[in-house]
């Protein structure tokens, strides 16, 4: 399933400039070339082939796998994934405290979805045009900064990261709840903070792409195996 190269044509084997090494990615490089480190393709499969495994098998519990991915590169690659096997995404920023702080943050959720809800009833026709300006621009930076971050009624079971070192926020939250993390783990890069690592290219999109259809593809077969098995239970009783 997992070829060296379809990697290699992705090109996840390239690594950071030499000079930003974080030296926990040491086991992880083949070589040095023409100023990069080289990322051993068959220790990433290994490691992409324990976490799709994971997924898969979360996946069918029926737990729930929050995408985060706000770099250029991933953003939009994040959310088409995410979308697909209907599960929560973070393509924008961050909101500090998303997880540690997850009962106020379901509060501005609360507050969006009022705000969709009475609109939808026609009610912000009986106020002013400038009450429903102000109203809509609310929406508007809710919508924006908690995406589908309002499907989310329990915390996620697992958190799915593109550059754990620019989503420094999201990995320490999910580290101090104890939620395992699946991470994309470039050459300067910490892979021992995080239980999943995928050694690989962080930055170019068709790595990132790559990676993310497999974990994906992991999530869906999980997915269908816990539909299909809770059909079974539900045709029994």
């Amino acid at each position: 399933m997992y070829k060296v190269s379809n990697l290699l044509k992705a090109g996840v084997h390239f690594g950071h400039a030499i000079s930003k090494l974080n030296p926990k990615m040491k086991p992880y490089i083949l070589r040095k070339n023409k100023g990069i480190h080289i990322i051993d393709l068959y220790k990433t499969i290994k490691k992409l082939c324990l976490s799709c495994n994971y997924l898969k098998k979360i996946a069918t519990s029926g737990k729930v796998v929050l995408f985060v991915g706000t770099k250029r590169q991933a953003k939009n690659i994040i959310a088409y994934y995410a979308k697909k096997i209907n599960m929560p995404y973070i393509k924008e920023r961050w909101l500090g405290g998303l997880l540690t702080n997850f009962s106020t943050i379901q509060k501005s959720i609360s507050k969006m979805k009022v705000i969709e809800k009475n609109k939808s009833l026609g009610l912000y026709n009986l106020i002013s045009k400038k009450e429903r300006l102000l109203i809509s621009r609310v929406h508007s930076k809710l919508k924006k900064n908690l995406g589908t971050v309002s499907q989310l009624q329990v915390l996620p079971d697992c958190i799915i990261i593109v550059d754990i070192n620019k989503e420094k926020p999201a990995v320490n939250e999910a580290l101090k709840l104890g939620i395992p993390i699946v991470g994309i783990a470039d050459t300067n890069s910490n892979p021992e903070k995080i239980n999943f690592p995928i050694p690989g290219n962080d930055d170019n999109s068709k790595s990132i792409n790559l990676i993310l259809y497999y974990i994906s593809n992991a999530l869906e077969r999980g997915r269908d195996l816990y539909l299909k098995n809770k059909k079974k239970y539900y045709a029994k009783s």
